[in-house]
């Protein structure tokens, strides 16, 4: 059973640039991991950054300022592996990956990780909250709630700054697989770029 959020696009055939590192938990435990987070972040944003390099006079300020790409794939690509490794069902031979494409006017991230069962609707009223509600307005109420120390709250507070400090678009999609039963997410962000 497949199930989308938001405007998720299936990404076709590898086109262009693209860059794909996958975290199994085999090697060690993914949770141990975490510093690593950083380091894979600034390796993409590193490798991407050499694309842009001569396009600087073609910044629409509306859209991601070409200077900032390098903090901007970094922050990005930091938040949605600290949330697939948080999250990840670690007692499943399943590969974490997270993948960033670039076309000619945007970059694509996609996170997939598999999540536990009970995970799977909590996560999906948080999505449904986070696409219709006033994105601005939710950001300073998690905020607010993550200063209070409010720990019933699962923050978001990341998801929720890409899409008001780097006006990404986000979008789920979640696939339920058979053999061995698990629950596959993968999480897509759309940045415009020019």
């Amino acid at each position: 059973m497949v199930q989308t959020f938001g405007k998720f696009i299936e990404i076709q055939p590898k086109q262009g640039e693209y860059l794909t590192i996958g975290f199994s938990p085999s090697c060690r435990p993914l949770k141990e991991r975490w510093q690593n987070n950083g380091l894979s972040a600034d390796f993409i944003a590193e490798y991407f950054r050499v694309f842009f390099i001569g396009k600087l006079a073609d910044i629409d300020e509306e859209k991601i300022a070409l200077s900032n790409i390098k903090d901007t794939v970094k922050y990005v690509a930091n938040e949605l592996l600290e949330n697939a490794m948080k999250f990840q069902n670690e007692s499943l031979p399943f590969t974490a990956k997270i993948g960033l494409s670039l076309y000619d006017d945007k970059l694509v991230f996609c996170v997939t990780n598999c999540i536990d069962e009970q995970q799977v609707e909590p996560f999906q009223v948080f999505i449904n909250f986070l696409l219709t509600g006033d994105p601005q307005e939710l950001y300073f109420k998690t905020m607010r709630s993550n200063a209070l120390g409010d720990d019933d709250n699962r923050s978001g507070l990341g998801l929720l700054s890409m899409i008001c400090d780097y006006s990404a678009k986000l979008s789920w999609k979640f696939e339920t697989i058979q053999t061995p039963p698990v629950t596959v997410v993968t999480t897509m962000v759309l940045l415009e770029i020019y």
